[in-house]
């Protein structure tokens, strides 16, 4: 019978795809400016998540206590909202399209282990968050999880699997609650309906 051997995990295959150097001026030196409580300015933190090789579009608002593993896997649409105190935990690239709102505390998470390992080997997917998805405060996105256009992680949810467009999801594990409707008419139709 196999036991678990935390003793053998080997995660030497990952590279984070900055050097040490580049990984260590962002640990020491971006990551506690980019948190700090005392610079309030969106537009200061959107000006150092590019200079360490972000992708941010316009008019983003970033929230104080935001916290990024490493942006250079990061890409943002525009007039995108981070609020206070989410985490985005990108060992590898996280997408975040136009018009999204990420609540506070909520947690975006790329890297797992495998359960299954001995060693509990390390695996890594991205996430998407389609355009004018929002994650609830405190909700959790799993690796390799896609927000369609329009979807909702409500808060406090625990997402493990994709959520299509325009549907709300909610509780741990997150399952379907109802179709989001926009003001004014009816919840706009999946690409799946708009195709026949």
């Amino acid at each position: 019978m196999s036991r678990v051997r935390l003793r053998d995990y080997d995660n030497s295959w990952y590279h984070p795809g900055r050097s040490k150097l580049w990984q260590a001026g962002w640990f020491f030196i971006g990551l506690p400016l980019f948190r700090c409580t005392v610079l309030p300015l969106s537009g200061f933190r959107v000006r150092l998540l590019k200079i360490f090789g972000a992708n941010v579009g316009r008019g983003v608002v970033i929230k104080p206590g935001v916290n990024i593993k490493y942006p250079w896997h990061l890409r943002v649409g525009d007039h995108v909202w981070l609020g206070e105190g989410c985490w985005i935990d990108n060992l590898t690239l996280v997408y975040i399209g136009d018009d999204v709102c990420i609540s506070q505390g909520a947690y975006l998470c790329t890297g797992n282990h495998n359960w299954s390992d001995p060693a509990f080997g390390l695996k890594v997917d991205p996430i998407v968050l389609g355009n004018g998805s929002w994650v609830g405060a405190r909700a959790t996105v799993s690796p390799g999880v896609t927000l369609g256009e329009g979807a909702v992680a409500a808060s406090g949810s625990v997402v493990t699997r994709t959520i299509p467009d325009y549907e709300i999801h909610a509780g741990n594990p997150a399952a379907f609650v109802r179709r989001r409707v926009l003001s004014g008419g009816l919840a706009p139709l999946s690409k799946a309906a708009r195709a026949v």
